[in-house]
């Protein structure tokens, strides 16, 4: 490290010196060796211009893969769904939904599903096709011994309840309302995370006031009050759309559930539920301590 030496200059002294003598004065200060002046790479367009071009055809390359074998999985899946639901029609007749599970070694005793209105069914028109859909489903369950099933959609059926009732009685769809083997819960988006918050506040209203003790809080109180106002747990899931969206469904119930889902699939078929029942019945249930 260089020591400079360290002069005292008053303001009025340095206004007498010239310029020579300032140049003297700050010289030992200054660097001994100039400083490089660093130029940057010399620009290239020929190659940036290759470079740019390379890119492209690689992005589009694969762009071009992926779509392939996007439409080649939509395919097969199309195929596979036609397979199905020739080989295993029910015709609506319970007997034959009976004979297609004959094989396997358990059933969900609560079934839920998630329904939407696809883009431009709304009013009457989206109405009829979820009494459609949540009818057929109910029949299918009822087929096949189920004794619950629970029937969500985001925007709310509670007031569907009466036509549903309504559509189920009839024989069309193969279930009698005497038959009193099949419960049917209708789930909208306010039973879920709503849920959850309201109960939150109770206990901490109960809980200020005397009224229970923070210690009687747990788990097995949540889940007691949970299932009693909304459901219990479902053991089965089928989603019957394309992707793995929950949409709002209460967080709750699905802690220990086994979710199915068809890729590809846009609609409500019983190819899907048949598949998601021999799915479950081959599912291994592992709880933790």
């Amino acid at each position: 490290m260089v020591a400079y030496p360290r002069i005292k200059i008053q303001r009025s002294d340095v206004d007498k010196l010239d310029v020579h003598e300032r140049e003297k004065l700050l010289k030992p200060y200054l660097p001994t060796k100039p400083l490089k002046v660093t130029k940057g790479p010399k620009r290239q367009p020929v190659r940036m211009f290759l470079r740019t071009q390379l890119h492209f055809v690689v992005f589009t390359a694969i762009h071009m893969l992926f779509s392939l074998y996007i439409r080649f999985r939509q395919a097969f899946h199309i195929v596979l769904d036609r397979v199905f639901a020739i080989l295993y029609y029910h015709h609506r007749a319970p007997e034959l939904i009976r004979q297609d599970i004959r094989g396997l070694e358990r059933i969900p005793q609560h079934l839920s599903v998630i329904l939407e209105t696809k883009h431009g069914e709304h009013g009457l028109a989206g109405l009829e096709k979820l009494l459609d859909d949540v009818a057929e489903i109910s029949a299918w369950c009822a087929g096949a011994g189920i004794p619950m099933l629970s029937v969500y959609e985001r925007t709310g059926l509670e007031g569907l309840a009466a036509s549903a009732i309504g559509i189920l009685g009839t024989d069309e769809y193969g279930v009698s309302p005497s038959a009193g083997h099949l419960s049917i819960l209708l789930l909208s988006e306010g039973d879920g995370r709503a849920t959850l918050v309201d109960l939150t506040k109770t206990l901490t209203e109960m809980s200020q006031r005397n009224k229970i003790s923070a210690d009687d809080i747990s788990l097995d109180l949540i889940d007691a009050e949970i299932s009693e106002s909304v459901m219990p747990e479902p053991d089965l899931l089928i989603l019957f759309g394309p992707y793995v969206k929950l949409q709002g469904y209460p967080p709750w119930q699905v802690r220990l559930t086994e979710i199915y889902h068809s890729q590809d699939n846009c609609g409500v078929g019983y190819q899907v539920f048949l598949r998601a029942l021999y799915n479950f019945a081959k599912a291994q249930m592992k709880f933790g301590r």
